[in-house]
């Protein structure tokens, strides 16, 4: 057997961790914005009914929900919109390389959460105890 075939069960584990790990991480930016924790934006706290504003409330409830792995698929498209909107607006005009317009980030969680669309939420998750639960009857 293939050393592949063996680490091939342990993938929905795997997935959960990454979904997990970055959705604590994505809401720590909610949190910042809406409450000034960990530390406040260098640029003070937006209006919650700013486009900012909108933004974390969308990072910590999403982030929330991607964290239990609920609603999984449309919240992870809807929060891969967000930081590809986030990028264009408002780090590629600074530069053209990400390491220099600080957007790296945003990259890294619209890729992540393209993936949660297509794979799901993975091991550990309201979704998947759902789809048991609907499947036992």
């Amino acid at each position: 057997m293939p050393p592949t075939t063996t680490l091939d069960r342990y993938t929905p584990y795997a997935l959960a961790a990454l979904r997990i790990v970055a959705a604590l991480i994505f809401m720590e930016h909610g949190t910042q914005k809406l409450f000034g924790f960990p530390a406040p934006p260098a640029n003070g706290q937006p209006p919650i009914l700013s486009l900012l504003g909108i933004g974390a409330i969308m990072e910590l409830v999403g982030g929330l929900l991607i964290l239990v792995g609920a609603f999984t698929r449309p919240v992870a498209f809807l929060l891969a919109g967000e930081m590809a909107v986030a990028y264009w607006m408002f780090h590629a005009p600074r530069s053209f390389y990400p390491v220099l317009n600080g957007g790296d980030a945003a990259i890294l969680y619209c890729f992540v959460f393209l993936l949660l669309v297509f794979t799901g939420p993975g091991a550990w998750s309201v979704d998947g105890s759902r789809n048991r639960a609907d499947r036992s009857f």
